[in-house]
């Protein structure tokens, strides 16, 4: 009798180890990818997607054509003090159209106005370096709103998912089941997740391109005062 009772309980275990294992397997083959969890937000997820590969373009190239333009030579204005002291205006035009930059392009411009007064060529170099600082901030404003849009429809598909999975609750009656809700509290969860995402990167890389903007103004600022020191030195 007692042996009859250890045998059953060892086929107990056994029993139920397997369908401990069983349910272990089963859990671990049930797993969902980034983008299966995509098409789970649905159709808001595409806006969504879209506003990030704008946000990609813009920051990727405005990073390289802003770091571009930070590219100075060390001794170009050296070279420029002394192409003016020697009378060579046509060198010195030819060093700033080599240097494809907003800062050569300001001081050849003020370079084309030696001669007039000084107030007229800081007015030149003036224009010339707002019209620089336009091209460097191009698409900006653009990146600056879909940094703030895609939380922002992130968060509509957070309410659409939520009147879904309440529509669903409504129309269940008492037959209320969990996978019946998922839809919409899938579509309300992923859709916030991604468009804080979007949005805090985009956020960043603007604060990024916008220091970097501010620092070729910065060098742009510091060139023209050198330049205008430069015209007022005494003729040796």
């Amino acid at each position: 009798m007692n042996y009859l009772l250890i045998l059953a309980g060892i086929q107990t275990a056994a029993q139920n180890e397997a369908l401990l294992e069983g349910q272990g397997t089963e859990a671990t083959e049930i797993s969902l990818n980034f983008i299966d969890l995509a098409f789970k937000g649905g159709w808001i997820m595409v806006p969504i997607i879209v506003l990030s590969g704008i946000a990609m373009y813009i920051f990727f190239e405005r990073f390289y054509a802003i770091r571009k333009a930070t590219k100075v030579d060390s001794n170009f204005m050296n070279r420029i003090r002394d192409y003016i002291h020697e009378g060579k205006m046509d060198s010195a035009l030819a060093l700033c159209e080599s240097n494809d930059t907003p800062v050569s392009k300001m001081i050849s411009k003020g370079i084309k106005r030696i001669g007039r007064p000084l107030n007229d060529v800081n007015a030149a170099i003036e224009n010339i370096g707002n019209l620089e600082v336009s091209k460097l901030e191009k698409n900006l404003p653009t990146l600056a709103t879909v940094a703030g849009a895609a939380p922002m429809i992130g968060f509509l598909g957070t309410v659409m998912g939520m009147i879904q999975a309440f529509y669903d609750m409504s129309t269940a009656g008492n037959n209320i089941d969990v996978s019946l809700l998922s839809h919409g509290i899938y579509t309300a969860m992923v859709t916030t997740v991604a468009g804080l995402i979007v949005g805090i990167i985009a956020y960043f890389a603007y604060n990024i391109l916008v220091a970097k903007v501010e620092k070729v103004i910065f060098t742009m600022e510091a060139t023209t005062t050198e330049f205008m020191d430069l015209l007022n030195e005494p003729i040796k």
